[in-house]
């Protein structure tokens, strides 16, 4: 498969399904380093695994923010901002 076929099947994903009203798409950079981070976290311990840990909930943060900023739709914006609270309400509990 070539770079332009790649490419256009990419486009084709960012767009989401339905068309019309999308609720769900191919996962955009954020996610995509969140479940990096998620695997990365799954196959280490110690300082690393905190350092996974860590980068996951950043990448997870900023993709709840792009969906509650840039959301295309209703559905989008508010699962953007129900995964910030859940975030942030996850993070006070893992402080303290």
């Amino acid at each position: 498969m070539d770079r332009a076929r790649l490419r256009q099947l990419w486009d084709r994903g960012q767009h989401g399904w339905p068309r019309s009203y999308p609720v769900a798409q191919f996962p955009n950079a954020p996610l995509l380093v969140y479940l990096a981070a998620w695997l990365g976290r799954q196959l280490s311990d110690g300082d690393t695994r905190t350092a996974f840990d860590a980068l996951g909930r950043v990448a997870l943060a900023c993709w709840a923010y792009d969906e509650l900023r840039y959301g295309v739709n209703l559905f989008r914006r508010g699962l953007g901002a129900v995964a910030l609270v859940a975030i942030t309400v996850g993070l006070a509990a893992d402080l303290g």
